[in-house]
């Protein structure tokens, strides 16, 4: 399944990250994980190195080049990056407009 295939490359890319932070930051991998904002374990620069890496690997392993964020994603009342299983679920939406 697609999904399950994201978040294993969602997964991947946390590993890489919490290898950069403190013990304070570092993020679990599970679906219900907050990315980002108030109660979110990620600032601005750790939420753009968790993107670009995912767009790296999105690339690498689908063959697709996407971009996560633009300008519609930040005017989207539910922000795809406030947690995990949001952003599995965006990705895997990204991904299927692609197929058509």
């Amino acid at each position: 399944m697609r999904r399950d295939k994201i978040l294993k490359l969602i997964y991947q890319v946390i590993d890489e990250l919490n290898e950069q932070l403190n013990n304070k930051h570092l993020l679990i991998k599970q679906p219900e994980t907050v990315l980002y904002g108030k109660t979110g374990k990620l600032d601005s620069l750790g939420l753009m190195t968790l993107i670009t890496s995912l767009e790296e690997k999105i690339e690498e392993d689908f063959g697709v080049c996407l971009v996560l964020v633009n300008e519609d994603t930040w005017v989207q009342n539910l922000s795809p990056f406030r947690n995990i299983a949001f952003l599995a679920d965006y990705i895997s939406h990204l991904l299927g407009k692609d197929d058509t």
